[in-house]
Parts: structure tokens; sequence; C-alpha cells
């Protein structure tokens, strides 16, 4: 999934709409939603910043325009945008939260003295 710009609008007169779209789709083509528009002849940014917050969460990529827009938008009506979510792994996201929780747990416990003995060898 990705977040990037759809050309609209007459020759020399372009309008985009921010969509998503399937990554493999054409720059034209079939699109999953609409989430806002951009006109950059007179700068008008219209864009529905909740729906880009929910698709970015859900793993979605916006390509380098699409996140600029965004920003700029959330700047300007006072909104903290999200920041892209990270890339899923291989195993899936389950498989990434489960083993940010073990890190988490692991960091969080006491050493024991098996582990101390290593690192005073090392010095």
């Amino acid at each position: 999934m990705t977040i990037r710009l759809r050309r609209m609008g007459s020759r020399n007169q372009p309008t985009f709409r921010v969509v998503v779209i399937d990554s493999r789709k054409a720059r034209d083509g079939a699109y999953i939603e609409s989430i806002g528009y951009y006109n950059p002849r007179k700068k008008s940014l219209e864009l529905k910043i909740d729906r880009a917050q929910f698709w970015l969460s859900k793993g979605a990529r916006a390509s380098a325009t699409a996140q600029r827009l965004i920003k700029r938008y959330a700047k300007l009506h006072s909104v903290t945008p999200t920041s892209e979510a990270p890339a899923p792994t291989a195993a899936g996201p389950e498989k990434a939260l489960a083993d940010s929780e073990l890190s988490s747990q692991t960091t969080d416990a006491q050493p024991d003295d098996s582990s101390a003995a290593t690192l005073n060898r090392k010095e």
C-alpha cells in the first residue's frame, strides 16, 4: 500500500488527488481511497489527516511528495502527524510485535551471575 499523488486536471493545469493505492498499480490506476487533493497552481491542499494516519498505521508507505504534503497540512492545522509505520518483517507484524515485547522484557531483567562472569573475562 502506498499513499501517493494521482494526476487529474486538464493539459497544463494539473491537480492531484492524494490516494491510497496498491504500490504495483499505475500512477492513475484504480485506487482504494481518496484522502485529499492538492492544486499546485493555487497551492491549495485539503487532506483527511485522520485517514492518512490510519493508513500509515496499517503499514502504508507515503511517497516523498505525499509525506511532505501530510507534514505541511499537519503543521498548518496544528495536528501532530504520526511517523511512518515501521516496515513489516517477512514473518509478519505479529512476530515483530512479539520480538519487541521480548526485547523489552530482556532489557528490564537483571543480569544473572553467568553473564557478569562473561563480562569480567572480556576486561
